[in-house]
């Protein structure tokens, strides 16, 4: 269980950050830019929860979501590297599971709603546009996370890395399914401005 007594250390004045491990990088190291960025889609999708009280199926997707989220920071926190003798504990990481339930949910959205014929633009219910929020910083995540894994020494979990592809795909859809249930989706109409 984590316990915060104090908000501030000073520990970071330097420039570094520390991680899991213990070990301290510097805060613009991009393993502390992924999780900084799986943080960020943690907030989008609270942002998407502000207008969902009228979908609570959605809205308890997004909840447990959240958690997972965390889950995948506390996972990016703390490194799996190559050689690295493994942490005195063992570290919370993604696991296929959490993959597969984005899948079940992904696919029980998709379910109900009618064959793209279109691009979607991001808009609609407020829900739906953070939502799509959500999902572009949830690929931006997903590039950092992949840029980490080709970094000699560095691991990124494979179940990681899906997670956050699926993500991005469930907040697509969920955002589709939002839309269907308030104003519809805004369809890319190409060269309607010529």
């Amino acid at each position: 269980m984590v316990k915060l007594n104090k908000i501030y250390t000073r520990t970071g004045d330097d420039g570094t950050t520390g991680l899991g491990s213990g070990e301290r990088v510097a805060k613009y190291d991009l393993r502390v830019e992924a999780y900084g960025t799986v943080d960020e889609a943690n907030a989008a999708v609270g942002l998407a929860r502000l207008h969902l009280s009228h979908l609570p199926d959605v809205d308890a997707l997004l909840v447990r979501i959240q958690n997972d989220l965390f889950d995948l920071g506390a996972d990016l926190c703390t490194p799996e590297r190559e050689g690295a003798p493994p942490p005195a504990y063992e570290p919370l990481r993604i696991v296929p599971s959490q993959v597969d339930r984005l899948e079940a949910d992904i696919d029980r959205l998709n379910a109900e709603l009618p064959a793209l014929r279109s691009f979607v633009l991001p808009g609609g219910e407020p829900a739906a546009a953070y939502l799509h929020l959500a999902r572009t910083v949830s690929r931006r995540a997903e590039r950092q996370m992949v840029e980490l894994a080709r970094q000699p020494g560095e691991v990124v979990g494979k179940a990681a890395i899906q997670y956050m592809n699926r993500l991005s795909d469930l907040l697509f859809v969920a955002s589709r399914y939002v839309n269907a249930r308030g104003c519809g989706d805004v369809l890319w109409v190409p060269g309607a401005n010529r």
